[in-house]
């Protein structure tokens, strides 16, 4: 008896245990807005881009140079990787630096290709999820390339400002750089499909991303330009102490090696300046075009819907980068001659033959010639052969401050 009052007082209390709570009510509903597509359809219509043609057509011509554009992308950081890959001279941290930019904007070239492709028509039959991940993947490589770029500052400014050069032991320490880098980059990324959007609340959408919200779109920015800043204010730091102490190794006879090694150092500095430089010229007008939107309301800015035109002048860049490594650098051009041409450009023993030597001499730095007589400075500071008091015999003035 006692057992049937028990289970009859539980059949009693079972039933009110059964409706969900509001935190699972909202979850539940949550998951069918992502895979709904119609929500696609109304915040598109909502912001005034379903009035433009191309989502009711497939690929555009300008679409397909893109694609040819992201394809290009792809190659020349494929290149670039494994040449830095094969070759052992590259085998240090701040090459190791590099790798994870050109390794970022390999696939930022690849996640561009499947935004393509999955553009246009394609959108409307998108549910938001795969929508997330498509507009996330950009975000993401963004995120790499700047935080990249502030590893590489941080790294010479460690170098030669702190005189803490990263020894070999410490390599790990230069890795573990570059996979928080990449998991800070994937956490900004996945914040809209975490949450931060604006499902059901389209008076706080973007009209250039329908789905985002303009907060989130703005904390980006202020991330990027906040993170751009620092990386100047390092560059500018580190120019100021190396042309100065350059200056007076030049006029020190018994220093001649020391001041031509300084000066390839600063041709190195001149290179990641001028990545950095190509970096902010081709992110500037999509950063200009995304701060529009944050300030004018649904259908009154009618360039916001000119946004793919302001992506591609931004895709440029991950194209511009392993051009810029091969121009400025004698020793990345050499190793991308023996990975493309040994055979028609390289003798036997490793020589440059005549046909390839005008790709190799045509250098933007004047210290090129002189650096393969000169062990490179930026050699010895990255793998750790650097002691504290040859960087004082190279940098008095680092000694003194």
């Amino acid at each position: 008896m006692a057992t049937e009052a028990v289970h009859a007082a539980y059949a009693a209390v079972a039933p009110s245990a059964m409706p969900m709570s509001p935190s699972t009510g909202n979850l539940l509903r949550m998951f069918n807005e992502y895979q709904s597509n119609a929500v696609i359809i109304e915040h598109y219509n909502y912001t005034g881009k379903l009035k433009e043609n191309k989502y009711k057509e497939g690929l555009k011509p300008e679409a397909i140079a893109f694609l040819l554009v992201c394809l290009l992308i792809v190659v020349e950081n494929a290149v670039v990787l494994l040449a830095i890959w094969k070759n052992k001279k590259f085998h240090l941290p701040m090459y190791y630096l590099l790798g994870n930019l050109t390794l970022s904007d390999l696939l930022a070239g690849f996640t561009y290709m499947v935004n393509i492709v999955m553009s246009g028509a394609n959108t409307l039959n998108m549910t938001p999820v795969l929508w997330f991940l498509r507009e996330g993947g950009v975000f993401i490589m963004l995120a790499a390339s700047v935080i990249s770029l502030l590893a590489i500052a941080i790294e010479r400014h460690v170098t030669m400002v702190r005189m803490k050069p990263y020894q070999g032991d410490k390599q790990g320490r230069m890795f573990a750089l570059i996979g928080a880098s990449w998991v800070l980059s994937v956490f900004l990324g996945i914040l809209p499909v975490l949450g931060w959007n604006c499902m059901g609340q389209l008076d706080q959408c973007s009209t250039v991303l329908p789905l985002y919200a303009k907060s989130y779109i703005l904390f980006c920015i202020t991330i990027f330009s906040a993170i751009l800043m620092s990386i100047v204010v390092l560059y500018v730091r580190i120019f100021r102490i190396v042309k100065s102490n350059t200056q007076r190794l030049a006029s020190v006879p018994q220093r001649k090696g020391l001041y031509r090694k300084s000066q390839k150092y600063m041709a190195l500095l001149k290179t990641v300046t001028i990545v950095l430089g190509v970096f902010i010229m081709c992110w500037l007008p999509l950063f200009i075009l995304l701060l529009l939107d944050f300030c004018c309301p649904a259908k009154s800015c009618e360039v916001l819907l000119k946004a793919d035109y302001f992506l591609g002048i931004a895709m440029f860049n991950s194209l511009l980068n392993p051009i810029i490594y091969t121009l400025t650098s004698k020793d990345m051009r050499r190793a991308i001659l023996r990975l493309l041409c040994r055979h028609c450009l390289l003798t036997k023993d490793g020589q440059v033959k005549k046909i390839g030597m005008p790709f190799l001499e045509c250098s933007t730095s004047k210290t090129d010639a002189a650096s393969h007589r000169l062990e490179g400075l930026e050699t010895t500071v990255s793998s750790g052969n650097l002691t504290p008091s040859t960087i004082k015999a190279i940098y008095p003035r680092m000694s003194k401050t």
